[in-house]
């Protein structure tokens, strides 16, 4: 049977998720913990991995788009949370180049640093700062194989024009890692 297109479909909890959450996050923590709620969300409603990411205007924390991890509820390796959130960016905006939107420089603002594959994502999606909660040991810690990465990847991203600022909340985002993993969470690629 031939494949012709495939989606990923957020969960139903989002939509009211995101009609609570303010119109701007001007705060770098308010940014983040809406990340981290949906890291938590997305774990209590057993809808997919604890990861969330929204895309934010820089200037003023406009919430442009969500995401949050639903690899193994559709079926998708690729659809990370901070993948799915940059996708939705681009479908809202009209333009797969974040970096063109006319309404400024954008954030992408994840509840854990980037894995490997996420990190590839993030230069060609035209974002200019990333803001991250948890760390990658603290993904690992839970149990997840966060693949080969840089060490120097902060660096890497910098020399590509993209700022990057991690361990905002680290506590409670790591939090959400550890209750996931300790309540039998599916972790997938240990």
């Amino acid at each position: 049977m031939p494949i012709n297109g495939f989606r990923v479909d957020l969960p139903d909890w989002m939509g009211a998720f995101e009609r609570r959450l303010p119109e701007c996050l001007p705060e770098a923590e308010a940014r983040m913990a809406a990340a981290i709620s949906l890291s938590d969300q997305n774990a209590r409603h057993d809808t997919g991995g604890p990861f969330g990411a929204l895309v934010v205007r820089i200037e003023d924390g406009q919430v442009i788009a969500l995401g949050v991890n639903r690899v193994e509820p559709q079926q998708c390796s690729s659809a990370h949370a901070e993948i799915v959130a940059m996708s939705m960016a681009q479908r809202r905006l009209g333009h797969w180049n974040l970096a063109a939107a006319s309404i400024g420089p954008l954030q992408l603002v994840t509840s854990c640093e980037p894995c490997a594959m996420c990190l590839g994502a993030i230069p060609w999606s035209g974002v200019k700062s990333v803001l991250c909660g948890a760390l990658t040991a603290d993904a690992e810690a839970a149990g997840f194989d966060e693949g080969v990465r840089p060490s120097d990847w902060i660096e890497v991203l910098a020399r590509r024009g993209i700022d990057v600022r991690t361990a905002v909340l680290r506590e409670p985002a790591a939090r959400v890692l550890e209750r996931y993993a300790r309540t039998g969470g599916s972790i997938y690629n240990p």
